[in-house]
Order: C-alpha cells, then structure tokens, then sequence
C-alpha cells in the first residue's frame, strides 16, 4: 500500500510534514442529507461538496499510523473507504477524502472532468513514520484547473489555476516540502498497483 503511505501523520499538531488539517474547519452553512443517495440529489456544485466536506470531516490518526509507510508491512492492508460508507461516518485519511470527492464530483457533474492528484513528496520522517504520497480532488471548469478534498485543509477550493503544475509550485511552497512527481490518474487502484511494482523493483535492486 506504498500509494497510502504519506496520507499518514502521527502527530496531533498540525505539522506542515503531516496531512493532519492545520485548523479546524470554519464552514458555517452547508447542505445536508440524510443519506448519500439524497446528498447526490441536493449537491449541484463543487462548493456543495467541498462545504460539506470543511464541516463533516475528521482526520483519522490512527488509520494514518497504520498506513503509513513505515507500518504497512505490519498492519497488512487495509481497503480506501467507499464514497458511500465514508458519508455515513466522515472520517479517514486523504486517499478516502479524494476517493470520496472524486466519485461524488463524477456523480453530481460528469462535464467537471473529476481525477485524482496523488503528490509524491521527498520523503521525510514525522515520529519514526516515513511520509510520502498525498491524495486530492482536480475538477476543471471554464477551462480552468481547481483542487479540493486536501486534508491538510478540508473545505478549502485551490484555484483557478492555468495547468495543475502552477498548483502544484504553490501547494509545494505551501506544504514546505520538495515535490518529486505528480499524476493525475482516473483512479487511485491502478496507481496502487504501479505504485506496488515499483517498490517490489527497488527491493531486487543490489
């Protein structure tokens, strides 16, 4: 699960190393459901979603621990949240929220392009966990690029931006840490799976 392994932090405080939100959400009013179904039916727009999302979710430390890159190999794996099941209980790390942004983004308004952005980071260590790989939410609109289900700050919308590379220059200043490579891929299973091979590679490599 090396794709799930920098969506980790163990560290309560909003370490800009980490994914842990760095302030809690401020979203005051936001459209509510009382099912996933129904919320697919009232949200209209990105800014349904991404309302929701600034008031209902919760960063899950502990499911970080165990995903994280350090951990994997001892907690075995463990499934992304459904879209569905993460509605009814809001809370995980960022591949689920942008596993739950992505799938609702696509229900609500396919003409919005929804994909994933996974952020491979230079690696570093936050309490003994080596943190890597980040997960968003990319829509276009009007031609323009824009980013929301980032963790780091639940219910925020980046952009417009012209390409998603002036994204990622600005996420990076932002989150202070080095950007190794970034992708934009239709689902977050086929990077698990590249992302799989390639680590077994580096394991046969002398």
């Amino acid at each position: 699960m090396a794709c799930l392994s920098a969506c980790s932090s163990v560290a309560q405080k909003a370490d800009p190393a980490s994914d842990v939100p760095e302030e809690p959400s401020r979203v005051a009013t936001f459209k509510d459901a009382a099912s996933y179904a129904q919320a697919l039916q009232r949200w209209r727009t990105p800014e349904d979603v991404n309302d929701w999302i600034g008031a209902r979710f919760h960063y899950d430390v502990s499911r970080a621990m165990q995903l994280s890159e350090t951990e994997r190999s001892k907690s075995g794996r463990l499934p992304v949240h459904q879209a569905q099941e993460f509605f009814l209980a809001p809370s995980g790390i960022c591949v689920d929220l942008g596993r739950f942004a992505v799938e609702t983004l696509r229900a609500i308004d396919p003409g919005l392009d929804a994909k994933y952005l996974m952020i491979e980071f230079w690696p570093v260590t936050v309490d003994g966990n080596v943190l890597r790989m980040h997960w968003l939410a990319s829509f276009t609109r009007d031609g323009q690029h824009y980013f929301l289900g980032d963790s780091k700050r639940p219910g925020h919308i980046a952009g417009p931006y012209g390409t998603t590379q002036e994204f990622i220059a600005e996420y990076s200043t932002y989150r202070n840490r080095s950007v190794v490579s970034f992708r934009e891929p239709e689902s977050y299973q086929r990077t698990q799976r590249t992302m799989a091979s390639k680590e077994r590679r580096d394991e046969l490599r002398p």
